[in-house]
């Protein structure tokens, strides 16, 4: 592992001193770690990993491997040992996974044969059929928040620059920034740019900007309660550890679930945490719609009419307050699903 971390921070060209610095420890401790003389803590390993941009399972598995090592030595008992918590494990993780439902696991298998379908048209694909979309993904993501722009008068603002009579300056600034993010989280895919905390931040610091400057990008220092909803965020001082959960149980689960179910389930933990002072919910569709971006998938546009915001909101309250996820995801990977096969019907003409 000593040589991962040498290595990443070289790479980063970064000097030890930086390192420590932006993690809060001494400079002696990454140098100990480097020459592998002391043993970093699980959290600093996920620091570690974060700041250098380290595969999370490739230097968890290395830390774990030396700490083994370390703690059995050459006990002649060692390997039976490890035979025997090999098993214990493969027990656990069987009665720990979590199966998906029969409805589920068959909209999954439509999903994915609307995707191939869509790929042998992807020629036909072009910036205008795009800019349409993206338009609407504005429209639709700013009315589920309230904000009582048209269609057309989104348009207007966004690719005419028009200032619409009787809108609010924060309606107008909602769809200009709306905008801007979804070019964003595109380009980090075309970039394909890891998902990391600098990248939600970045996200959330263009849906708030201009409309909570001091906030924009910045997690909340006080606490919320979400408006028609009997769910209670968690109090701020506990924000940033969530966080750093979040990200784990990213990179822990990034390369082993199902790429729809997956990015619902960043949806939900994100906007449960509700890290930000306002723009949680915006912020955490723009991270579902790049992780189904990453994967090949098109944005999930959910609609802002009252049926369906109505499902949506019930759906992350059961899953937030009855800690069943099963209705959110469906709703999800359901959404999913329609934008396939409207985006087909379009290009596939």
């Amino acid at each position: 592992m000593k040589m991962l971390l040498k290595n990443a921070r070289e790479k980063k060209g970064l000097k030890t001193r930086e390192v420590a610095q932006l993690l809060g420890i001494d400079q002696a401790l990454i140098s100990k770690f480097e020459s592998g003389s002391r043993k970093p803590t699980r959290d600093q390993v996920i620091k570690l990993a974060s700041l250098l941009e380290i595969d999370l399972e490739t230097i968890m598995v290395a830390w774990l491997k030396e700490k083994i090592l370390y703690e059995i030595g050459q006990d002649e008992f060692a390997l039976k040992a490890l035979i025997i918590a090999e098993q214990e494990i493969r027990h656990q993780s069987k009665s720990t996974t979590k199966k998906l439902s029969l409805a589920l696991q068959k909209l999954l298998h439509e999903i994915d044969n609307l995707k191939a379908k869509l790929d042998t048209f992807r020629q036909y694909d072009s910036y205008r059929i795009a800019q349409a979309l993206d338009l609407e993904y504005t429209f639709e993501s700013n009315r589920i928040e309230g904000n009582t722009m048209t269609l057309r008068e989104t348009d207007l603002v966004i690719n005419e620059g028009l200032t619409i009579s009787g809108k609010s300056m924060r309606e107008h600034l909602e769809a200009i920034n709306h905008q801007e993010a979804i070019a964003f989280i595109k380009d980090l895919m075309q970039k394909n740019i890891p998902l990391h905390e600098r990248e939600v931040l970045a996200i959330h610091n263009l849906i708030l900007r201009g409309i909570h400057p001091q906030d924009a990008g910045r997690y909340r220092k006080v606490q919320v309660m979400i408006k028609g909803s009997t769910y209670m965020p968690p109090q701020p001082y506990m924000v940033a550890k969530e966080m750093e959960v979040f990200f784990i149980w990213y990179e822990t689960n990034k390369n082993k679930i199902h790429p729809i179910v997956l990015a619902a389930e960043m949806h939900e933990r994100l906007v449960t945490i509700h890290p930000f002072i306002d723009g949680n919910v915006r912020t955490s569709r723009l991270v579902m719609n790049l992780i189904l971006l990453q994967h090949g998938y098109i944005i999930a546009n959910i609609k802002g009419d009252y049926d369906s915001k109505m499902q949506y909101y019930q759906s992350l309250e059961t899953a937030q307050t009855k800690n069943n996820k099963d209705d959110f995801i469906l709703f999800i990977a359901q959404t999913e699903k329609e934008s396939l096969e409207r985006y087909i019907s379009i290009i596939g003409q």
